[in-house]
Parts: C-alpha cells; structure tokens; sequence
C-alpha cells in the first residue's frame, strides 16, 4: 500500500514540546549560547578587568616595590621618566622609573600607596551611602504612609545641598583628617540617590504577583524583603554602589586638590595638590601631576564600563542597541 504522507504535506507537531509551543533552544538554529549571558557582556569584562589591575598593583607593588621613600623623599629631584629629560637636560634613571617629585619622592612609589587609599575613600564612602540607602529605601517603600514622606522629603532637601561646599566647610572646620574620617564625610551625600532608587524599586515589586503569594502565605516582612525582592534589586545595587564610588572619588580629589584632604597619608588628590602647590604645571614638571591624573582617568573608564554593562544587565532593552 503506498504512503499516504506526501511531501511537504504538514505532519503536525511530532513531540511534545512542539505540541505544547515550547522552542527548542538547542536546535542548529536556536542553540542556546552561553555568551548570552548579560553578566558576560563586554563592558561589565573589561571594566572590571581593568579596576582588579589597578587595585593589584596598588596592594602588591607594595610588596615588590620600594615604597619607603615615600614620606621621606631623596635625591635627585625632580627627575623625569625612563626615556625624558629635565629642563636641565638630565635624563631618567632606572632606580625612578616614573621620574621623582619636588621632595625626591618616587612617583611609581607614590602612585603604589596612593592608589589604594584614594579607591578605599570612594570604596568605603559608597558602601556607606549604600546601606543606608538600602534601608531608607526599603522602609520608605514597603511601609509607606508618613514614613514613605518623611524620608522622600529629607531625600528631596538633602539633593538640593551643594555637597562639595558643605564638605568644604566641614574639612576647613577638621583641619587633617584621616582616609576614614573623609569617607565618613563624603558619605553623609551618598545616600539619597540610592535611597529613591530603592523605593522606586521597592513599590513597583510591592504590588507585583511573587510578593503578594508571598503576603498570602504568610511569608514575614523580612523574608519579602530580603529573600523575595532582594535578588532582583541586586544588578541596580551594583550600577548605584559604582556610580556611588565615582561620585565618591571626584568629591574627594576635589577636596585634596584644593589642600582639604589627608595632609600626611598620600593619595592621587594629594599628589597632584603637591605638583600645583609647587608650580609643577608651569616649571613643566608634566610627569608629576600627569601621571596620577592619567591614573584617575583610567580607573573612571574602567568604573563607567562597569556601570554601564550593569545597566545592561538589569535593563534588556539595552542590549539590543
């Protein structure tokens, strides 16, 4: 008896999968691709790439580099690079490889200590900013009612402060100030971004289906909030935790610069403040204020890659563009 199926006649849907609408991704022409993964994409690889450099070579150059001359300085002075010449027509030495400042100070040394403490200001200032964003957020969104106003309206206010002048004042008012004592003041202005965000967040998911099955079930307050809407707030945590140490940094080299910051604990700020204190910038002395400026262009590249392949991550509409 012949077949009674005759070519490109439609079968119908052979297995079950197909029956119930199901796309099979690990067919040839829907194979799944790992490298789909948001938290893959290249900007969040490279930005992060290039912060654990910079922070490796900020915590192990001080311990394959000398940095003892660091506070004391030595002779010569104001030396240039390996490959440059001085005014004086003395070249660089191999002993300095980034040239020396006013006070006979490595610059590579001074670049290896100062690095970490001008990332651990940002670092520490953000992360406090962050928690205490976190929690106003939190409790203006889920509670709501005249708590939701009072901590809206002492966000709104707090936005309109000149940050920078306050800290002005307050750092004339300290005098010296430790690394700690400057996050701690930068801090006081980095919580009102991630505050609203957060309550944002926090008010849309409060009347999403997951949360309230989970008020249903009798799920307590601080399960919701921490095991049932925290993990899809994480990826904008992240974006505001970097955007928060950027802010943090360009705060606290401003400060430096303008001779507010740490006076006897060296940073990038510091650094520079010392070149422009010293005339570095018209004695053409490049290498002493360039170098750590460079530094700090590169270290907000690498964080505004960061912040921008997280974006991507927790916004899906983005990855198309």
């Amino acid at each position: 008896m012949a077949d009674a199926t005759q070519p490109g006649q439609n079968l119908g849907p052979t297995t079950d999968s197909e029956a119930a609408g199901v796309v099979d991704t690990s067919t040839a022409s829907g194979k799944f691709n790992r490298f789909d993964n948001p938290w893959l994409n290249p900007k969040l690889i490279w930005g992060i790439a290039i912060l654990l450099f910079i922070i490796m070579m900020g915590f192990i150059g001080q311990f394959v580099w000398n940095t003892e001359l660091v506070f004391t300085g030595s002779t010569p002075l104001r030396l240039p690079p390996v490959g440059f010449e001085n005014l004086r027509g003395t070249p660089g030495v191999g002993e300095f490889p980034l040239g020396t400042d006013g006070a006979g100070r490595d610059l590579l040394a001074l670049l290896i200590v100062g690095t970490p403490n001008t990332l651990m200001i940002g670092a520490v200032a953000s992360l406090i900013g962050m928690s205490t964003g976190i929690f106003l957020g939190f409790s203006a969104g889920f509670i709501g009612g005249r708590t939701d106003d009072v901590i809206r309206i002492l966000s709104d206010v707090m936005i309109t402060i000149p940050p920078l002048l306050i800290l002005v004042v307050f750092q004339s008012a300290f005098g010296d100030v430790s690394l700690l004592m400057m996050a701690v003041l930068i801090a006081g202005f980095m919580w009102q971004s991630p505050t609203r965000l957060i309550r944002a967040q926090v008010l849309s998911m409060r009347e999403s289906g997951y949360v309230k099955m989970a008020q249903l079930s009798g799920a307590s307050t601080m399960h919701i909030m921490f095991r049932e809407m925290m993990p899809n707030l994480i990826p904008y945590l992240f974006g505001s935790f970097i955007a928060n140490v950027t802010t943090a940094i360009v705060t606290a080299v401003g400060l430096e610069v303008l001779g507010l910051g740490p006076q006897r604990i060296p940073t990038l700020g510091r650094v520079i403040y010392d070149a422009i204190n010293s005339g570095a910038l018209i004695q053409n002395l490049w290498w002493w204020w360039g170098l750590p400026t460079a530094l700090l262009a590169i270290m907000f590249i690498a964080l505004l890659l960061v912040n921008l392949g997280l974006d991507e991550v927790s916004n899906p509409r983005l990855r198309k563009l």
